[in-house]
């Protein structure tokens, strides 16, 4: 899932370095309207829907912490 999530996130977004932090969202790198891009570039290409309540700066820090959730998704 993580590889998976990786390309995808390269892919469409080259400008964001997703390995390179811990705190995507906390230190201003990934702001509002990319996380809506990205949830929806999620759902779109993955099938994944986010809800509401997932959408919170913890689960979009890092690649890890967006891998883990969409794991944690798919799974229920």
């Amino acid at each position: 899932m993580k590889e998976q999530l990786l390309a995808l996130l390269t892919e469409n977004f080259p400008e964001v370095d997703f390995t390179a932090s811990d705190a995507l969202v906390d230190d201003g790198i990934l702001e509002s309207i990319v996380l809506v891009e990205i949830i929806s570039t999620i759902s779109l290409e993955m099938g994944i829907l986010i809800p509401y309540e997932e959408i919170v700066p913890q689960n979009f820090n890092s690649l890890d912490a967006m891998a883990a959730m969409l794991e944690r998704l798919s799974e229920a």
